[in-house]
């Protein structure tokens, strides 16, 4: 057979190879995957915080009518170390999901090769070039799927990847939220101590006045001033623990310090008011669209297939493989040429491995189990953190009245101690013991403001942020049932 023909027979057999199917020849070995059902408690109530739309994300947050909070959110996500380690992951698990893809094609390799080379016997020097080429190809032929198991496994980490992206970024936009909100109250309570402090201030001077003219005990005189100086210190607390909230943010958001300040106190003693929310009930596949589920089960998915690959290593491999190397010699002027070339299948199978293959399947089974486990607890957690945001909000709203009534009756009571004080009808006393009651309303009431913000964020963040579902089909709501795993 001519050299050209080597040539075209060895590019005929690399055509048939790409044309064939890249998939198994006979039924894959292993269990095939059946994603868990997700079964959630009958009933729930909460709000779709951005109508379901993962694009609606940055209007959800604009509804708390807070126009910087959105800001550092966007600030702390570019700047996030965990979210930038997240899509790193996504690129690692893309690039093992592509080389897993084109392990079960063909692939052709070809090299060239010169070099010159002189000998001698005791006699003249014989001078020797060699150039040669070479060809190679081979194809492994998936018999019995351990190649596609490979491809789903990767298949599998790449989609666990890509929703641990969306639940870190979901937790650092909560995180965010909770850390301004944190601030505005600490904001809150400095200018009511400010208030306060201000206050006893104004009536250690007055009663210092009347102690100097004899128409005021000393005792009375004492009491005023160690409340003006209790004052003074809470306001000072206070003020550290404001700054270090700031410290706090600027750490997460990576923004400058003093411009941070400045659009703070664009909207001091504002603090974040949620919209009214449109209650609808929560779908049951919430919970498999929450980013650390959905990451959950497809790591299921990941060692459900790892079980096919281990268990493919003890079926026989066959592999296509060819060769075509063409040499050219030129001794001294005389040429010579050959050409070598290699066509045919391997088959190889294990005989004797001590129970290696065995184990691996083994290890892999339990690493199954593990995962299941896993994501049982994930989804038994999911649930748990829906139903306790729902309390919050519940509780939040129950609240309302009672802390705003009190608050208000308080600093009545408060306002009437200080006129009869001053008139001479009550003591100094009775003023202290009204005014720490109405800070402690006060304090009561600001606290229950953000706790009500706070509620929506823990919801927010429970319902897995931005999912994917448009619609709200309350026919997916199923009773609560143990949580199965894949069929096995």
């Amino acid at each position: 057979m001519t050299r050209s023909a080597h040539l075209l027979h060895l590019a005929a057999t690399l055509v048939v190879f790409g044309s064939l199917p890249a998939c198994s020849v006979l039924p894959r070995v292993g269990p095939d995957y059946a994603a868990p059902a997700v079964q959630a408690p009958p009933g729930w109530q909460a709000p779709l915080p951005h109508d379901g739309q993962l694009g609606e994300l940055g209007t959800w947050w604009a509804r708390l009518d807070d126009p910087l909070l959105p800001d550092l959110i966007n600030a702390a996500q570019r700047e996030s170390a965990t979210l930038a380690q997240a899509r790193a992951r996504i690129a690692q698990a893309r690039a093992s999901a592509v080389a897993a893809g084109v392990a079960g094609l063909p692939t052709l390799d070809a090299s060239l090769a010169a070099k010159r080379a002189a000998f001698t016997f005791g006699a003249p020097t014989t001078f020797q070039t060699t150039r040669q080429a070479s060809l190679m190809a081979n194809w492994e032929i998936d018999l019995f799927g351990g190649i596609g198991r490979q491809q789903e496994e990767a298949d599998a980490r790449l989609g666990a990847s890509q929703a641990r992206w969306h639940d870190a970024r979901v937790s650092v936009a909560a995180e965010t939220a909770d850390a301004y909100l944190q601030l505005r109250y600490q904001e809150r309570r400095v200018a009511q101590a400010e208030a306060d402090a201000a206050s006893r201030a104004e009536t250690a001077r007055l009663i210092d006045t009347l102690g100097r003219a004899g128409l005021s005990p000393p005792a009375q005189v004492a009491l005023a001033r160690a409340s003006a100086a209790d004052g003074a210190a809470t306001l000072t607390e206070l003020k550290a623990s404001r700054d270090r909230q700031i410290k706090a943010l600027v750490a997460l958001t990576a923004l400058d310090e003093t411009d941070l300040r400045q659009r703070l106190a664009k909207a001091a003693g504002r603090f974040p008011q949620p919209a009214a929310f449109t209650v609808d009930t929560l779908p049951a596949r919430l919970l498999a669209q929450r980013p650390d589920v959905a990451a959950a089960e497809r790591d299921l998915a990941a060692a459900n297939a790892a079980i096919g690959v281990a268990g493919a290593a003890r079926y026989p491999r066959l592999s296509l493989s060819g060769f075509i190397t063409p040499l050219r010699l030129n001794t001294n002027g005389d040429r010579m040429s050959a050409t070598t070339w290699s066509l045919g299948p391997t088959l190889s199978m294990p005989v004797f491995d001590g129970g290696r293959i065995g184990a691996n399947v083994e290890s892999a089974r339990a690493t199954y189990a593990a995962a299941e486990s896993a994501y049982r607890q994930r989804l038994r957690d999911a649930v748990s953190e829906v139903e306790q945001a729902l309390i919050r909000l519940d509780a939040a709203r129950q609240r309302e009245a009672d802390v705003r009534r009190a608050a208000a009756g308080y600093r009545e009571a408060f306002t009437a101690t200080e006129a009869r004080q001053r008139a001479g009808l009550a003591s100094l006393m009775e003023l202290e013991d009204a005014r720490r009651t109405l800070l402690a309303a006060d304090t009561s009431l600001s606290g229950w403001e953000q706790e009500r913000a706070s509620a929506w964020v823990a919801l927010y963040r429970a319902a897995g942020g931005g999912w994917a579902a448009s619609d709200t089909d309350t026919s997916a709501n199923l009773p609560q049932a143990a949580l199965p795993g894949a069929a096995r």
